[in-house]
């Protein structure tokens, strides 16, 4: 059992000279100096050691629908035991949770957290009846090797492992992904570099080189763009990530969700849905075969459709899934093989 200050030595890391040490776990790429603590706030150089902070500190944990993540295409219809610390790489402003991934009042001695070993998570998920794990509401990077240890120990039971993640890996942390992570929703949150830089405080190309890692990784890949009016709405800027996305593949699903004011952007309106389906439209033309539209309950794009004979393979209603019309990875109604994990 780790105590208060018995933190576990991180990962992904380098010494450097004057007990300076490289964090290379995120693409922040920090570099830190003794008794100092990186961007995420939950990395500290004790002497030349860099050490995680939440290792087994749980801040949030509940049992969620997979939808929820969002992911449409693994698992539909199951519950993902979902897990949490504080501390996050990136400062948006339009975080919806800032209490817990923005905890800058973190002090020097103490954590938030309740302890909670991976053992647990696991006994705890497979009670639940639930069929995977979802490292979320937080950046689960800040907390890999909590999140790996779990990880680990959730695939020697049959349980399956989620990101959900704003993709600002490295590339050594994708590696250490590959055959760990079975599935991920990556926020692709614009794609323009002022954007990244004045509201989330980094930048877009390393997110751009993590979801394509991922997807050459094997990660079953999923992708969520939340669209702020006057912010990344312009039609340039949606062209430009569906491209993208085509560019890698035609069959990522691509989330297109609604913004309503909070934290920092009170001031900006919610996004109107003609927006919305403009996006989708968009990625239409792009030749993405999977669009959906999140937090615009009673949408015609919540259900997924066979691209093929264009019926309906999994229905939806909010979280809540309907009928499953899937033998395997192939719709039941025209036995095409399709870009779906049901287990």
């Amino acid at each position: 059992m780790l105590t208060e200050r018995e933190e576990k030595e991180a990962g992904l890391y380098r010494p450097l000279e004057n007990k300076i040490v490289e964090c290379y776990l995120c693409a922040h790429r920090c570099r830190i100096g003794p008794g100092k603590r990186g961007i995420c706030r939950v990395r500290e150089n004790r002497e030349g050691i860099l050490y995680s902070l939440v290792y087994g500190k749980a801040i949030s944990r509940n049992l969620d629908p997979i939808e929820k993540k969002p992911l449409f295409h693994f698992l539909p219809g199951t519950l993902s035991y979902s897990l949490s610390t504080v501390g996050c790489n990136f400062r948006c402003g339009f975080c919806q949770n800032q209490e817990i991934s923005q905890a800058g009042e973190i002090g020097e001695d103490t954590v938030p957290g309740q302890a909670l070993s991976p053992e647990t998570i696991v006994r705890e998920a497979l009670s639940s009846k639930c069929r995977s794990i979802s490292y979320t509401y937080t950046e689960p990077t800040i907390f890999f090797e909590y999140a790996c240890d779990t990880a680990r120990i959730a695939r020697e039971k049959g349980l399956k492992n989620v990101f959900v993640t704003n993709g600002y890996q490295t590339p050594e942390t994708v590696d250490k992904m590959k055959g760990l992570i079975d599935a991920a929703n990556v926020d692709l949150k614009s794609f323009s570099e002022e954007f990244y830089r004045e509201l989330c405080k980094a930048h877009l190309k390393p997110v751009l080189e993590s979801i394509k890692n991922m997807y050459e990784a094997g990660i079953m890949l999923e992708v969520t763009t939340l669209i702020i009016p006057g912010h990344n709405d312009s039609l340039e800027e949606l062209k430009k990530i569906a491209d993208f996305l085509a560019g890698i593949s035609v069959d990522i699903p691509w989330h297109l969700s609604r913004f309503y004011p909070h934290y920092r952007m009170q001031d900006i309106p919610p996004t109107p849905p003609e927006t919305i389906y403009r996006a989708i439209e968009i990625g239409k033309a792009a030749g993405l075969r999977y669009l959906y539209a999140g937090n615009l309950p009673g949408s015609d794009y919540e259900d997924s459709l066979c691209p093929h004979c264009k019926k309906t393979v999994v229905s939806r209603v909010g979280y809540t899934v309907g009928n499953i019309n899937l033998r395997g990875k192939m719709c039941a109604h025209c036995g095409q093989g399709l870009p779906f994990y049901t287990g």
